[in-house]
């Protein structure tokens, strides 16, 4: 049986044994159950929490009434849920006073189905914008994937921050939809052709276009051989171009052929190297959302992640888009957002200071407000073989 499976009857099993449990559960939401009748019950017993049901001040057996009111109530949402299924819940929980641990478990599967669609939206907009020749809403999602991602390791417990995976996901880069992929091979070459006739135009497209931005790995090339000859100041044409690539091994390894760049330099005809590099950027940044958002589904469906590795695995994954989008931006005249100004203080913030003497401080705690104390996040719950945040 799927283990996640029986995370969810285990700890809805729990809650129905114990009602006290529901205060070790807070962070637990409805929504991270995967199947909806498990969504359903488990709203239906917060409400009766809620609304000061008689089981919960029992003090020895739990009324049968907890568990037939539950089901009725989750009734009204879902259809085929009984008293009988219910049982089946309480069976399938080994102890009750391991709820918080079960719970944790529903939040982990939680945490990857929604990266999972968060990544698959991303893939789906960058497409779209691709044979639209947009970018916009690509980027409007991966925003909302990072900000997703930052209130996940909130919920977990854990500090986001970029962090590559030990062994990179084995993701090919994807080709420009074909409705498209003619024309930003033309854009790619007839940008070539501009900047070797008019070696001054480099001026308009080097502070922010870069060779990955090609999708044509050998225009990718060539590009940065003048890139290079520009840097060092000599000059530009067809010949120093082609001797330039000789140089760098491109033609020994048949990245290029002397045919192709002659094909290249003889396209030249009127047109504004800034322009179409902006179309080359473009197209790059759709690319680039769409390599990203493959990258992140397949961390998702890797089960072996915990939540902290997986968050953190595709923030690093959302690095390349970033990067790109801002150069985009450059291209386009838009000033990228400003860092947040710096502390002027040069010592820890003041709520971590706050906590470290709240630990280091002993507080005399009442008997009543320590019964009343609801339990730990995730995150406090965690085993401390788990290894990674």
């Amino acid at each position: 049986m799927n283990p996640l499976l029986r995370a969810e009857q285990a700890v809805l099993g729990s809650v129905l044994l114990d009602p006290g449990q529901l205060a070790h559960l807070d962070w637990l939401a409805p929504d991270h159950f995967d199947r909806p009748v498990h969504q359903a019950l488990f709203a239906a017993l917060r409400k009766l929490r809620a609304g000061g049901h008689p089981g919960l001040a029992a003090d020895t057996s739990v009324p049968l009434s907890w568990v037939t009111d539950a089901v009725e109530e989750a009734g009204h949402h879902v259809r085929g849920l009984s008293a009988v299924y219910a049982h089946t819940l309480v069976s399938a929980c080994p102890r009750a006073e391991h709820a918080p641990a079960y719970g944790r478990m529903v939040l982990e599967g939680a945490i990857h189905r929604s990266v999972t669609a968060h990544a698959i939206r991303l893939h789906q907009a960058a497409r779209a914008d691709a044979l639209r020749g947009e970018v916009e809403e690509a980027l409007h999602h991966a925003d909302v994937l990072a900000e997703v991602l930052d209130d996940l390791a909130r919920r977990w417990g854990t500090e986001p921050r970029p962090v590559p995976p030990a062994t990179p996901p084995a993701t090919a880069p994807p080709a420009p939809p074909p409705v498209r992929a003619g024309q930003v091979a033309e854009d790619e070459r007839f940008l070539l052709a501009v900047l070797v006739e008019r070696p001054r135009a480099m001026d308009e497209v080097v502070g922010w276009l870069r060779p990955g931005d090609f999708a044509d790995p050998a225009h990718g090339q060539l590009y940065r051989c003048l890139g290079a000859l520009h840097h060092r100041g000599e000059p530009i044409d067809r010949i120093t171009l082609l001797w330039e690539a000789q140089r760098r091994g491109l033609l020994a390894d048949g990245t290029l052929s002397g045919g192709q760049v002659t094909a290249i330099c003889d396209g030249v005809g009127p047109g504004s190297a800034e322009w179409l590099g902006e179309q080359v950027i473009r197209s790059s940044v759709t690319r680039t959302a769409v390599t990203s958002a493959r990258t992140i589904g397949g961390l998702a469906e890797n089960e072996s992640l915990s939540p902290g590795q997986l968050i953190n695995h595709a923030l690093h994954a959302l690095g390349p888009l970033d990067d790109v989008r801002t150069r985009w931006q450059t291209a386009n005249g838009h000033s990228p957002p400003s860092p947040a100004p710096a502390s002027s203080s040069n010592g820890p913030p003041p709520a971590r200071v706050h906590a470290a003497l709240a630990r280091s401080t002993p507080h005399l705690v009442s008997p009543s407000s320590a019964r009343t104390r609801s339990a730990p996040g995730p995150a406090a719950v965690r085993s401390p073989s788990r290894g990674h945040s």
